[in-house]
């Protein structure tokens, strides 16, 4: 077996289990990510290692390829005067994967205040307990946005 990256295999398999409850991915894609996070020196994957590696077939691979490129997880490159491609982890993902996060707690945030400005009666403990939630999301997204400025 081909295989141009050193795995460890406790921490490939608990690596697929995370990233695949993570990001809700099925098994082989959950595999494939987690196999180019070994890849430290950043040489690429090719299609074939993946269904070498992994056996599994060349539809699954590139089916769970797709998937992953379609999620921006990872990224794909052709180096010169080669027609093969190779796969790498998304360093911009996390990124990416933050501001989705913010992007969700703002819309939170103006849901709670459109359904706060249609409520009629004004219970003052829920209006308190809304207002300690909103506060939590409010440092939350300005906590993230601070870290992602650094990135």
């Amino acid at each position: 077996m081909h295989q141009s990256i050193e795995i460890d295999e406790k921490i490939f398999q608990d690596a697929v289990k995370f990233y695949g409850t993570v990001f809700s991915l099925p098994p082989l894609a959950s595999k494939i990510y987690s196999y180019l996070l070994f890849d430290y020196e950043k040489v690429g994957i090719t299609f074939d290692e993946f269904v070498e590696v992994l056996s599994a077939s060349k539809s699954s691979v590139s089916t769970s390829i797709s998937l992953l490129l379609n999620a921006q997880l990872i990224v794909d490159h052709n180096k010169m005067d080669e027609r093969r491609r190779y796969f790498f982890i998304n360093d911009e993902y996390k990124k990416i994967r933050f501001e989705k996060i913010v992007q969700k707690m703002q819309d939170e945030l103006k849901l709670l205040d459109d359904l706060n400005n249609f409520k009629k009666s004004k219970d003052d403990g829920y209006n308190e307990r809304i207002e300690v939630y909103k506060a939590l999301l409010n440092k939350n997204i300005q906590n993230i946005q601070e870290s992602l400025n650094k990135l």
